[in-house]
């Protein structure tokens, strides 16, 4: 159930448009989204990722080369009973639309910061609701879902505990030490590797990591642009400095961290 972001009153559907008690009003998108993203709580005219880095991951998701990575997150939730999920900073609903085709009895939510990516992803996967909204003020009801998953996503413990079921799953995806190191190496003269230490999460119970590792071997620099976009190490190039990194078709590492946490 959606929650009223301006009073916190539960939101019902009416033809086109969600309602409170209110009388606050938001409309249904053409793409059948809904903005639950009140001007109070967003920090820039248009909070996100850029439409640039969008699209960027958006081609570079659709070529398949996070496939292994899609495949991992389904293969953890399939043993798990889910039948509410949410994906919590969704972006273009590359992953939502996988984790459907894995569960298809459950009721998948998808909800990001970005409008203009939760169009894309509303428009291309019709059958999962969408939602723009503040991953630090969710538009739900207590205790709503069996399953977040945390992809990159930034949020915060006291709405993953509001939001989860009780033994409800936690599952995040974080960079592990060898992510993309050789773009850093392209850009830093010292680099920094990422830590690989378990987070502690308030009120959940670790369950189990999975670290996934391979290689992205490219035969088209078009590819290489597109990942070097769609990551903030893109500031870090010049125009011709990404170019001239795309063309040398580097081999790149890929290293993920899995986790699943249980709420207490």
């Amino acid at each position: 159930m959606y929650l009223c972001p301006l009073c916190q009153n539960p939101l019902s559907l009416h033809e086109n448009h969600y309602q409170c008690l209110n009388n606050h009003s938001f409309d249904v998108a053409r793409e059948g989204y809904v903005n639950l993203l009140p001007v109070q709580q967003k920090n820039s005219k248009d909070p996100g990722d850029n439409k640039d880095m969008m699209l960027a991951r958006r081609q570079f998701l659709q070529a398949g080369w996070y496939q292994p990575l899609a495949d991992a997150v389904c293969n953890l939730l399939q043993p798990l009973q889910v039948q509410q999920l949410l994906d919590l900073g969704c972006g273009e609903g590359y992953y939502t639309a996988q984790i459907a085709s894995a569960l298809p009895t459950a009721q998948i939510q998808g909800v990001d910061i970005s409008k203009s990516a939760i169009k894309f992803a509303a428009k291309a996967a019709k059958h999962i609701k969408f939602c723009v909204a503040s991953a630090y003020q969710l538009p739900f009801a207590n205790h709503s879902f069996d399953a977040i998953v945390r992809i990159y996503a930034p949020s915060k413990v006291e709405e993953l505990q509001r939001l989860l079921k009780t033994a409800g799953h936690l599952i995040t995806v974080t960079p592990g030490p060898q992510h993309l190191v050789e773009i850093k190496q392209a850009v830093y003269d010292s680099v920094r590797l990422h830590d690989d230490n378990v987070a502690d999460v308030a009120g959940f119970t670790h369950q189990s990591r999975q670290r996934l590792q391979f290689k992205l071997n490219f035969s088209h620099s078009a590819d290489v642009l597109a990942l070097v976009q769609m990551v903030p190490l893109a500031w870090k190039f010049s125009a011709l400095q990404k170019q001239q990194f795309a063309d040398s078709l580097p081999q790149i590492s890929i290293d993920f961290l899995l986790d699943v946490y249980q709420r207490n």
